[in-house]
């Protein structure tokens, strides 16, 4: 395998499982921070070195597929929480700091809140697919006040969808990595493709549904109000004859 992956690899083959699952959390603890790592990578290699073993041919110690999982949730789920955290307690105060300056930047900050005041903690559930700004989406997410539990239920349903497929794909196909990892960016795509898809439905159908409510609510404050002119004047009309 070429490229900077199978450097990785080559670097990490000869390690017991238990430092690979380390490693492998504190990346994912870096990337909930913005780290420009893919996450998915970072999954898909924990997996992946579960299935290989060590040069010489022996298993390798202290790997196994559902510590591997249990791993990958623990570091997700801390991640994620950390920056929900850190929106919550400071706000906009961090946004000019470094490193928040880059990962809030180029718009992404007001995206997410857009996002997230039009669609509620929903965005959430899809923030896990999008790279780009799944951290700052959580962060916005405790700038707004969102409640942790409704953060929990719609990352954590997302996250245990996302975690274990990646991490078990790798461990399953592992003679066929290669593969394992175009697939795997193949089907973020489609999901996101489908959320996209999914919301678009959702706003043509609430337009459509406003567009036949408005004239109702139009024509009756309207129609009440000419009545009440006339009547008032048929009264005045009276009174002076």
């Amino acid at each position: 395998m070429e490229g900077w992956i199978g450097e990785v690899i080559q670097t990490l083959m000869s390690l017991d499982g238990a430092t690979i699952y380390g490693i492998g959390f504190t990346v994912l603890l870096l990337c909930g921070l913005g780290l420009p790592v893919p996450e998915d990578i970072t999954l898909l290699l924990m997996g992946y070195m579960t299935y290989q073993t060590l040069p010489d041919g022996s298993p390798r110690p202290h790997a196994w597929i559902g510590t591997a999982i249990f791993v990958g949730v623990a570091g997700v789920m801390i991640g994620d929480s950390f920056m929900f955290f850190l929106g919550r307690k400071f706000g906009d105060r961090i946004v000019g700091v470094w490193p928040f300056r880059s990962m809030m930047g180029g718009g992404r900050l007001e995206r997410a809140r857009g996002f997230l005041q039009r669609n509620g903690a929903k965005v959430l559930f899809s923030a896990r697919f999008m790279p780009g700004l799944r951290s700052v989406v959580f962060f916005t997410s405790g700038t707004l006040g969102i409640p942790f539990s409704r953060f929990v239920i719609f990352d954590g349903l997302a996250m245990l969808i996302s975690v274990p497929a990646l991490v078990g794909a790798a461990w399953y196909w592992g003679a066929q990595f290669d593969r394992v990892i175009a697939k795997a960016r193949q089907a973020e795509n489609g999901i996101l493709l489908l959320i996209v898809v999914a919301g678009a439905t959702f706003a043509v159908k609430h337009w459509l549904e406003s567009r036949r409510k408005s004239p109702l609510d139009d024509d009756s404050p309207d129609a009440e109000a000419p009545d009440t002119e006339a009547t008032d004047a048929e009264a005045t009309d009276a009174g002076g004859t």
